[in-house]
């Protein structure tokens, strides 16, 4: 039998698969609140995830409802999934094989902090609910059963590769870490096991730098001498969450002057690598003469890497997916059918009242044996109950379907699957 999903899901939405890091800043909504109080108008339900790489918006609706509300928003050139279709991207999505780093553990945290934007704005529905609850659900299995997030599994630690990939080591070197969010703790991680000589770490809240420095042996550095620290490094690794450039051409033209060191011949390059979004560092600064500048977009290389070294893990994992998304689709499907069998519920019910109240008034008033009363009663019941099936039976007999009724009689006398029409069973 074909594995339709009933309930109407959509998911739209941008990722690094097709779109830069530019475009990804411009499909931002900066203001989450005042798209999810709009959603709340047009969907019973939604959910946007907003991450370095990519923006998703999970609606309780069809792919043409979803696209209608973006384009009014002003978002174009993104991709809409519905259904069945919608649902494995989400799971696999939350698994971390859609990452830019596959297996990353940090959509998962991402997922949930999402989903509870969306109830605290009124617009988390059952469905939405039930649908991010079994990704983080399936995201933590797929992790458990794999090695799918074995070994450097993040955006963090994917810059801190790249850094080792352009100076082919780490070793005595200075590093400097702007922002001290989620993003800043990978970072720092990723760094404890680097033979350097030093690593600063700088944020807008002094307090949680000396967090931060204190795990790994750095030093903390208040935000305003950045870039003093700046003609220290050797790389900087930048990802606050700062909604405009915190590093600009003229302050970083002002600190690669002073970078020259006693032993060195010229003046030391400058390596910075960019993955806040929106972006931390001004464009202009990549034209700097000696300084380097990468964003996410320069991940991709050590992301393909790091897909080839988990093949294995990965074949794995989405077979993994597909059973879920199966068994998911199965269980939507069963709760999508709640209020059909409501209605048919009550529909019986209300007979059986007015049948029962009948024969109780023929017990009180008339000398008709109970034996006599509790026939008619049952046959009316069996009548009234069978009516509308004996009607839809009939129809489908005159215009030639005979399958069709037979189906149906089976379907009300036995309830296995020969209901289904032999078309309808093949994938």
């Amino acid at each position: 039998m074909k594995n339709t999903l009933i309930p109407s899901v959509a998911i739209a939405g941008i990722s690094h698969h097709g779109s830069d890091i530019t475009e990804l800043e411009q499909f931002r909504f900066s203001d989450e609140a005042s798209l999810l109080a709009d959603a709340k108008v047009r969907f019973k339900g939604a959910v946007l995830l907003q991450t370095c790489n990519r923006i998703e918006f999970l609606v309780e609706g069809n792919a043409a409802m979803a696209e209608t509300f973006l384009r009014e928003q002003g978002r174009e050139g993104f991709r809409v999934l519905e259904g069945e279709g919608a649902l494995r991207h989400l799971l696999r999505l939350s698994a971390g094989m859609d990452s830019m780093v596959v297996g990353e553990d940090q959509i998962l945290g991402q997922l949930k902090s999402a989903l509870a934007l969306s109830r605290e704005h009124g617009v988390c529905s059952p469905l939405v609910e039930r649908c991010i609850t079994k990704a983080v659900h399936v995201g933590v299995e797929v992790r458990q059963r794999t090695n799918i997030n074995k070994g450097a599994v993040s955006i963090g630690s994917a810059a801190v590769e790249l850094a080792e990939d352009l100076l082919g080591s780490l070793d005595g070197k200075h590093i400097l870490i702007v922002g001290g969010g989620e993003m800043g703790t990978l970072v720092t991680q990723a760094l404890a096991e680097k033979d350097l000589t030093a690593i600063y770490v700088t944020n807008r809240t002094f307090a949680r730098a000396e967090e931060l420095a204190d795990l790994v042996g750095g030093k903390a550095v208040h935000l305003d001498e950045l870039l003093r620290y700046a003609a220290l490094a050797d790389v900087i690794i930048s990802c606050t969450a700062a909604p405009h450039p915190i590093i600009r051409y003229d302050a970083v033209c002002d600190a690669m002057r002073g970078r020259v060191w006693p032993l060195d011949e010229g003046k030391k390059p400058l390596v910075i690598i960019d993955i806040a979004q929106p972006r931390d560092v001004e464009d202009a600064v990549g034209d700097i003469d000696g300084v380097y500048l990468f964003t996410i977009d320069d991940l991709r290389t050590v992301s393909e890497r790091n897909m080839n070294n988990r093949k294995e893990e990965a074949l794995e994992a989405y077979a993994f997916l597909d059973d879920e998304l199966t068994q998911f689709v199965t269980l939507l499907n069963r709760a999508g059918a709640s209020d059909l069998l409501a209605h048919l519920h009550s529909w019986a019910e209300m007979i059986r009242c007015r049948e029962r109240d009948k024969a109780a008034a023929r017990l009180r008033s008339s000398g008709a044996p109970a034996e006599e009363i509790l026939d008619d009663l049952s046959r009316v019941l069996v009548k009234k109950l069978l009516n509308d099936v004996t009607f839809s039976v009939r129809r489908c007999a005159e215009s030639g379907e005979i399958e069709s009724a037979q189906a149906l009689v089976h379907a009300v006398t036995t309830g296995d699957d020969e209901c289904f029409r032999k078309d309808d069973c093949e994938d």
